[in-house]
């Protein structure tokens, strides 16, 4: 049967509201004279913490003092949200510099702490709620280099980074090409310290499990390609030889390092690789209250998630039999697969899907559109496409030039045969295409972004989580669905039968994200083995081999990719509280609005935020 088509992006931390986490936990790395600026400024913590939160005026400049260290530590991060003025730097790994910024952090921790500790403080809720975003995501930070030390045990993390820093450069046209390349050629420069010189200082081989060195030695082909292929196709348009050949010396550098890297990976730590992917229970639970603010019990989120796969289970297994009861479940499933545009037909499809989702919204009160900017889609660039078969670039929430967002998709080639396109085009059902474009586009991701924008504070528009965004864009899935939706982008009439078809794909998405949940949580804190977290993919999840072992593979790395489901969840919980609270005033827009304007903040805060409001 027809499991988990890879539809989204292969590169990871893409989502622009997803990026706080994937990317900023990569903001572990300081310099040393801001490490030590910031511990000056330590002294009477308490008392100058106190001054800065005091009256909105101050506590923007605190704020702002936070997130430029941030930014100086993470500059990768810095360009993809919109801060153009660290795009010619680069992260700094090497031990000192990691050093240095792990006391930075306590310090900025310190203060944090301080100012919630003082029962004096005029802080109003917001001010508190960002307060306690501000504590968690500086716990995490500590926490991952102290605890995880994912620097020394995965290899991988070194080359992702680069390439992701100088795509980054590439992918939007925030300024003009050739000012761009220098940038990308100004990081290339600096990587052969502070990336590659700082990876072999740093890694300890018998600390890295086998599977992360394993994994490190297949990626380094991608990296290599973006370097040789992806960046040089993105700046096709520069004519400045002198620059032009200042690149091909940066990235001709930068090649022979990551030969250089693959040699040490196969040589000093492939054959010494012998620590364990788990993180323990201990550290389970402590990122998931760092990173989501979650303290549940993990017997109780098993319990939970292991109700929602049954529940899904039967829901598919029902849906097939409303489809055609003589036929079973997958056989319904692979013809579904078949209904699909052909390759010319595939953008101007998944745009008519995403002008009717975009209608659908708005002629049925789902959610409100902060923004007239809509998405435009578009064939994938030629420089991305072995990298994706569909996948969503919107804009960082401080973007004022690169403004607009693309929903790419990626044709089957001219030149393949009709067996290879067919196999492609599955990907694109028109089921798919559209639950696909709920979770991407309308009302998932891109309709969270533009209200992202409109979030009440800077720590709002750049912190968050994934049990919120990626919760959020599941949940979307599973409304939509219930209210009405149907393949065609109208709505089920009453008295007629619901898509069964587009419930099918749904679901079967759905139960992908679960098997995400209970494996995440029993292979790192249960004593799941990866033979057996692959198998519970293909036999809970009904996934084939090769796609059950891409997701067990990537639960090894992303402990905590329960979130989709754990998201989706809480989000339903709380709609059906405030429906509960509201009473026969309960509108559905009203919630989604009131959600969504409070940025995509833990699901803690947003309860918080949400039943401050609605309570008489």
């Amino acid at each position: 049967m027809r499991k988990n088509l890879q539809k989204h992006s292969l590169l990871s931390g893409k989502k622009v509201i997803a990026l706080a986490l994937s990317t900023l936990a990569l903001a572990t790395y300081s310099n040393l004279s801001l490490g030590q600026a910031v511990l000056a400024k330590t002294n009477n913590a308490k008392a100058k913490a106190n001054k800065a939160f005091e009256g909105k005026a101050g506590q923007n400049a605190y704020v702002e003092e936070y997130f430029s260290h941030v930014f100086r530590v993470s500059p990768s991060w810095a360009t993809a949200v919109g801060f153009h003025q660290y795009d010619r730097l680069l992260e700094d790994l090497r031990p000192q510099a990691i050093k240095s910024n792990l006391a930075a952090n306590k310090a900025f921790l310190r203060r944090f702490q301080a100012i919630e500790a003082d029962k004096n403080s005029k802080l109003n809720l917001d001010e508190k709620l960002d307060l306690q975003m501000l504590i968690a995501f500086t716990e995490g930070q500590i926490f991952e280099q102290e605890q995880l030390r994912w620097l020394e045990r995965d290899p991988d993390r070194y080359p992702s980074l680069l390439a992701d820093s100088v795509f980054s450069l590439a992918k939007r046209n925030f300024a003009p090409a050739s000012e761009r390349l220098l940038s990308v050629c100004e990081r290339l420069e600096q990587a052969p310290e502070k990336i590659f010189q700082a990876a072999r200082l740093n890694i300890k081989p018998a600390a890295v499990p086998p599977i992360y060195a394993q994994v490190a030695l297949e990626q380094l082909k991608g990296s290599r390609s973006m370097i040789e292929s992806t960046i040089p196709e993105a700046f096709q348009s520069v004519q400045d030889k002198a620059l032009l050949a200042r690149y091909k010396r940066a990235s001709g550098r930068v090649l022979q390092e990551l030969d250089l890297y693959e040699k040490f990976l196969k040589a000093k730590v492939l054959p010494r690789a012998k620590g364990q992917f788990a993180i323990g229970e201990a550290n389970y639970r402590r990122k998931l209250h760092c990173d989501e603010m979650v303290d549940e019990d993990l017997n109780s989120l098993l319990k939970r998630g292991y109700s929602e796969l049954r529940r899904l289970q039967a829901r598919f297994i029902e849906l097939g039999r409303l489809i055609d009861k003589e036929r079973s479940p997958e056989a319904i499933f692979e013809d579904i697969a078949r209904e699909h545009p052909n390759s010319e037909q595939l953008v101007a499809s998944t745009q008519n899907c995403l002008d009717k989702l975009c209608s659908y919204l708005l002629e049925n009160n789902i959610v409100s559109l902060p923004s007239q900017d809509r998405v435009t889609v578009a064939e994938s660039p030629s420089y991305l496409r072995a990298l994706t078969f569909a996948s969503m670039d919107t804009p960082g929430p401080y973007e004022y030039k690169a403004k607009e967002a693309f929903y790419y998709v990626t044709p089957a080639e001219k030149n393949w045969d009709a067996k290879r396109i067919e196999e492609h085009l599955r990907f694109f059902s028109y089921a798919d295409i559209i639950n696909t474009s709920v979770h991407e586009a309308y009302p998932g991701h891109y309709v969270q972004f533009l209200w992202v924008k409109k979030a009440p504070s800077k720590v709002r528009k750049l912190l968050g989580c994934s049990s919120n965004a990626e919760g959020w864009a599941h949940y979307c899935e599973e409304m939509m669905v219930d209210d009405g939706l149907r393949q065609d982008g109208s709505r089920t009439q009453a008295g007629s039968k619901p898509d069964y078809k587009l419930a099918m794909v749904q679901v079967h998405d759905a139960l992908l994200r679960v098997c995400r949940y209970i494996v995440g949580i029993q292979m790192h804190t249960r004593g799941m083995t990866f033979q057996q977290g692959k198998q519970f993919f293909v036999k809970e999840g009904y996934m084939e081999p090769a796609n059950a072992e891409r997701e067990t593979r990537r639960g090894t790395k992303d402990p905590t990719y329960l979130v989709y489901t754990l998201g989706k969840l809480e989000i339903l919980k709380m709609k059906e509280e405030y429906k509960q609270l509201k009473g026969e005033n309960f509108s559905l827009k009203e919630f989604h609005d009131s959600f969504l304007a409070q940025g995509f903040p833990p699901l803690k805060i947003v309860r918080a935020k949400l039943f401050s409001q609605a309570s008489p």
